[in-house]
């Protein structure tokens, strides 16, 4: 069967979130959104697209930090209302200069950084 991305379930802006995971490691990158033509970017071109509410335009991964996220696999979800990008990362993910965006912990109840910025 054919994958049409208007068969995803969009939020009433027509986003859907997309979380980034490596392929190598398992490791959770970060979450973004996609609109239907950022996933149909995405298969395309086999470079991750999200969509930028701040700038309310797509945005290729890596297009300017050269922090690529090459796509592997994407993924749908049970209730067809968020995406799982498998991908291969070059560099870090995090506009913060990690390799996660996901880098403080609260499980004690206090904020704990448990990822220093990469070199």
């Amino acid at each position: 069967m054919r994958f049409d991305p208007d068969s995803l379930t969009y939020d009433a802006h027509g986003l859907i979130p997309v979380i980034a995971q490596e392929e190598a490691t398992g490791e959770v990158l970060m979450m973004a959104w996609m609109t239907a033509e950022a996933v149909r970017k995405t298969l395309e071109d086999r470079r991750v697209t999200y969509w930028s509410r701040s700038r309310q335009s797509f945005w290729v991964k890596g297009e300017t930090s050269g922090h690529v996220q090459e796509l592997v696999d994407l993924r749908v979800d049970c209730d067809r209302d968020c995406l799982l990008a498998v991908v291969r990362q070059t560099g870090p993910a995090c506009h913060t200069n990690r390799k996660s965006c996901f880098y403080t912990s609260v499980a004690t109840g206090e904020e704990v950084e448990i990822m220093k910025p990469m070199a």
